[in-house]
């Protein structure tokens, strides 16, 4: 007796297409908790960014102090939390203090210059190679505008600006819990840098073999190299600027130092600041101290035209132009963050693109010729 038929307990394929509804929902669900997870952490991306932009620059100092202290890692980390709060959170916390303790006396310095009674350009200015002849041209044609006919071009810059430093004053709780929480994240990192290295790495090379392995150490070393170039050169330029200001007596100058540090950030430079103190000294009388500003001036304002190409060359071998551009348009775009991860992003662009070009011309060599 034949036995009945049973049915193939192999499963039959199907048909293309026919669990797309499921493949979808699974994509869509795995979508909506990525989302969700960057929804959740998204208060702490600006400090998790600074953190590790801090982390990234200042590893090597980290590793030097603690072989320094015995090789243990707890002190180093001490010591460099230590460092951080005195270094970053101290001045900014001062800052804020101080602005919001002078409000009235800035906006009734403000309103002053209007009344500034400007000085006759010092003889030695013409006395000046090349340049001294225009100077004091441009200096007695701007005096005899006089302060009454260039406030009103001014007056609107500076009360936008004051309405800015109000608004940022107005934030100082959330501004320096902010600071803390990037010290704190920072310490955290220096504890566990390697394993959070480690895992970086492992992910650039599941992404993209060894090329993202390779990305991974560029985007290291361009963030060390803007941090050397453009922050160390700033911290240099705004505490010499900061020095001078207080030699020379000019009031308020720990703000002014702030402002020198962010406008040096930025880009701008110092002049902004050093050019109207010096004006200031010597329409106060003080020419000798006015002078000593002009030559501190001239020293911190191009300062930054020979110390920063040496440091971004110790951090990073990028394009000098691909860096400043980076640093620019990053803070054009995004804010101060965007100093840091603007070079970022425009170097591993670079180095991806210069990567595919090679590849391509190394492909291209090795294929073998037509016969004749």
């Amino acid at each position: 007796m034949n036995e009945p038929l049973r049915p193939d307990p192999s499963p039959q394929p199907t048909a293309p297409g026919a669990d797309l509804p499921r493949v979808t929902l699974g994509v869509l669900c795995i979508a909506g908790l990525i989302l969700a997870a960057f929804w959740v952490l998204r208060p702490f991306f600006g400090p998790a960014i600074w953190a590790a932009m801090i982390v990234v620059a200042t590893w090597p100092l980290m590793r030097r102090l603690q072989t320094h202290l015995w090789n243990r890692r707890s002190a180093a980390v001490a010591v460099m939390t230590l460092a951080l709060l005195i270094v970053f959170v101290l001045p900014v916390a001062l800052i804020i203090a101080t602005l919001l303790q002078n409000t009235q006396e800035i906006s009734v310095a403000i309103k002053q210059l209007s009344e500034l009674r400007m000085p006759t350009a010092p003889h030695w200015l013409a006395a000046l190679p090349l340049v001294g002849e225009k100077i004091r041209v441009f200096w007695e044609t701007t005096m005899a505008a006089g302060t009454a006919e260039l406030w009103p071009q001014v007056q609107p810059y500076v009360g936008r600006v004051a309405r800015w430093l109000l608004a940022q004053a107005g934030g100082v709780g959330f501004l320096f819990a902010q600071c803390l929480l990037i010290v704190v994240m920072a310490a955290l990192m220096y504890a566990q840098g390697e394993i959070a290295a480690a895992g970086l790495l492992r992910l650039g090379h599941r992404l993209a073999g060894a090329q993202g392995e390779a990305t991974v150490v560029l985007v290291g070393q361009a963030i060390r190299g803007v941090a050397l170039g453009v922050g160390v050169t700033a911290l240099v330029q705004s505490v010499l600027g900061g020095i001078a200001l207080a030699l020379a007596g000019v009031p308020y100058a720990g703000l002014l130092t702030g402002v020198m540090l962010v406008l040096c950030l930025a880009q701008v430079g110092p002049m902004l600041v050093m050019v109207p103190a010096v004006v200031w000294m010597y329409s106060s009388g003080a020419d000798g101290w006015g002078t000593f500003l002009v030559v501190m001036t001239v020293v911190v304002g191009t300062l930054d035209n020979f110390l920063r190409p040496v440091l971004i060359r110790m951090g990073a071998d990028l394009p000098l132009l691909l860096i400043l551009t980076g640093v620019i348009g990053g803070l054009l775009t995004l804010g101060l963050i965007g100093i840091f991860v603007g070079p970022v992003v425009l170097a591993v662009v670079y180095t991806l693109l210069g990567e595919w070009v090679r590849d391509g011309e190394t492909a291209e060599a090795r294929q073998p010729d037509p016969p004749p």
